[in-house]
C-alpha cells in the first residue's frame, strides 16, 4: 500500500519523530511542494494521500483511480471538494485539537507586544537612540497595562475558551461575543456590547459567509477607539484595507495578524506599506511549535491506522 505526502515542507519533518507515518503504509512517497499541474500524477498509484494546503478537486480525484483515504494535514478541508470525494467513496480526514497550546500562547504574545510595543523600542535600541538617551529609560511609545482592561474573544471554541483564561491570568475582564450560529449561549453578550467595551479584540471564529470581512470600517468605527486587533484565525475575517486606515488614523490603537487573506502575501500587499502604525504581522505561524506540529503528524497517523481498521473517528470538519 502507497502514500503520497504532497506538501510535506509544511510541516519540516526533519524535526519530528516520522516512525510512526512511514510504518503505517508499506512506501511513503515525500514531495516539499506539488503545484496544481502535477498532483494528479503524484497520486496516481497512492491508496493514501496527505495534504496540508494542496487542492484536490474534483477533476483531480476523478483521475485517481486507486485512492482510498485522503489525510488533511490540518482542521480545515476546504482544499478538498468534499462532494466529490463522498461521490468517490473516498473518505476524508482532518486533525483538530493539535495547536490547543501553541495557537493560544502566540496570541497572548501578540497581545502583550501590541500593549507594550517592545517592537517598537527594540527597534529603537537597535537604531541606537537608547545609547543616545539624556536619561536611563526611552518613553516614547505608550504603554498599556493589560489588568483591569477588557478582552473580547470572538469564537469560543478551543482557541477561544484557551485565549480567554490566559486574559483571566492577567487579570483582565473577558467578555465572549454571541455565537453566529443564532442560538443564544448563557454568558455570552452581543456583538455590538464587545465591540463598545473591549480594549481588545481577538478573533477565533471561522471564516464563513456569516464572518467574511467581519471586522470592516463599520465594525472598527463601533470599537472603542485606540483598542486593539487580534487575529489568529483566518485572514479573511479581516478586511485589510479597514484595518490599514483604522491604523493610519489612530482609530485602532494597533493591531497583530498572524494571517492574511492571501498566504504568502504579494511584496505589494497593502499591509506591508510600512508607514502602517503599530501593526505586526507574522507568517501565519501560531500553530508551529515543534510540538504541535509532532501532535499533528501523530493525528493524521491514527487516521490512517483508524482507516485501516475500518473505522471512521474523525469526521471532517465543513
Amino acid at each position: 500500500m502507497r502514500g503520497v505526502f504532497l506538501d510535506a515542507m509544511t510541516m519540516k519533518l526533519e524535526e519530528l519523530d516520522t516512525s510512526a507515518l512511514k510504518n503505517s503504509l508499506d512506501h511513503w512517497d515525500f514531495f516539499d511542494n506539488t503545484s496544481a499541474a502535477q498532483t494528479s500524477e503524484r497520486i496516481a498509484n497512492a491508496e493514501v494521500v496527505i495534504t496540508n494546503k494542496v487542492i484536490l478537486d474534483r477533476s483531480i480525484l476523478a483521475q485517481a483511480h486507486k485512492l482510498k483515504l485522503i489525510c488533511v494535514c490540518a482542521t480545515g478541508t476546504n482544499n478538498i471538494d468534499l462532494e466529490a470525494a463522498a461521490d468517490f467513496d473516498i473518505p476524508v480526514r482532518n486533525v483538530k485539537g493539535y495547536a490547543g497550546s501553541s495557537v493560544p500562547q502566540h496570541t497572548l504574545a501578540l497581545i502583550l507586544a501590541l500593549a507594550s510595543r517592545w517592537h517598537h523600542y527594540h527597534q529603537d535600541v537597535m537604531a541606537g537612540r537608547w545609547s543616545q538617551s539624556e536619561i536611563f529609560c526611552l518613553l516614547d511609545h505608550p504603554v498599556v497595562e493589560l489588568s483591569g482592561k477588557t478582552l473580547g474573544i470572538i469564537g469560543y471554541g478551543e482557541l477561544g475558551k484557551r485565549v480567554a483564561r490566559l486574559g483571566e491570568a492577567l487579570e483582565m475582564r473577558v467578555l465572549i461575543a454571541e455565537s453566529f450560529d443564532g442560538n443564544v449561549r448563557e454568558k455570552r453578550v452581543p456583538l455590538e456590547q464587545l465591540q463598545a467595551e473591549s480594549d481588545v479584540i481577538s478573533l477565533h471564529c471561522p471564516l464563513t459567509e456569516k464572518t467574511e470581512k467581519l471586522i470592516d470600517h463599520a465594525f472598527i468605527s463601533a470599537m472603542k477607539p485606540g483598542a486593539l486587533l487580534v487575529n489568529t484565525a483566518r485572514g479573511g475575517l479581516v478586511d485589510e484595507g479597514a484595518v490599514a486606515d483604522a491604523l493610519r488614523n489612530g482609530r485602532l490603537g494597533g493591531a497583530a495578524l498572524d494571517v492574511l487573506s492571501e498566504e504568502p502575501p504579494p511584496a505589494s500587499h497593502l499591509l506591508l506599506e510600512n508607514d502602517i502604525p503599530n501593526l505586526i504581522i507574522t507568517p501565519h505561524n501560531a500553530w508551529i511549535s515543534r510540538e504541535s506540529r509532532q501532535r499533528l503528524l501523530n493525528g493524521v497517523v491514527e487516521n490512517i491506522q483508524a482507516w485501516k481498521r475500518g473505522l471512521s473517528t474523525c469526521p471532517p470538519t465543513p
